[in-house]
């Protein structure tokens, strides 16, 4: 897909993720953002910088909005999704936790591996991702069993945040995150909708 004006990311928004992580779910959602940069197409390759330790994957559903949003409904934030497409939020883990905010251990080039935008229809309640790591299954997580719904998060989002056509708004991961490697290959799928295939290297 074309690359988004602006990449508003939600954390720790399935319990069982959280929990892997060693946190609790927040009483609100916890944002933050990756910078364009990071946006790589599927068949291309995740960069490891050599410095950074531990990389994971994220398996993610992201959402393209359509049209402008600010101060919106949730009802008006589902209506004004364009489209879903699969993601990868590509973390530096020890950069997470030395830094004490993300924008290092998130915001690297290469870091946002993203599938082409579908132009089926979607039931924003009723979207599956799934991530494969090197063929095996890792990751397996349903729009249904976030912590924080997507329009109820995007409403949230555009309390502080004005959404344009064009953005997009990566969901939270559900549990089975793992370390990647170089050589490793990592696959996200939206069921029936998009998917996006990097392999890994090291820089």
């Amino acid at each position: 897909m074309k690359t988004p004006g602006k990449i508003v990311c939600v954390g720790r928004n399935y319990l069982e993720h959280a929990k892997e992580m060693g946190n609790d779910v927040p009483k609100e959602p916890l944002l933050f953002l990756k910078p364009p940069t990071t946006v790589i197409a599927s068949g291309e390759a995740i960069e490891l910088p050599a410095d950074a330790g531990r990389i994971d994957f994220e398996g993610e559903i992201g959402v393209v909005i359509g049209s402008r949003l600010r101060k919106a409904t949730a009802a008006e934030c589902a209506a004004g999704v364009r489209g879903v497409v699969a993601a990868n939020d590509v973390s530096a883990r020890e950069w997470q936790k030395e830094d004490g905010q993300w924008a290092r251990a998130k915001g690297c080039d290469t870091f946002l591996p993203l599938g082409e935008e579908s132009n089926k229809p979607f039931d924003l309640a009723n979207l599956t991702v799934v991530t494969r790591h090197n063929g095996v299954e890792k990751q397996r997580g349903h729009s249904a069993d976030m912590a924080f719904s997507i329009p109820v998060l995007l409403e949230y989002i555009t309390r502080y945040i004005t959404l344009e056509p064009g953005d997009l708004v990566l969901t939270g991961t559900p549990a089975g995150v793992a370390q990647i490697f170089q050589g490793d290959m990592v696959e996200v799928e939206i069921l029936g909708h998009s998917i996006v295939r990097s392999t890994v290297t090291a820089l």
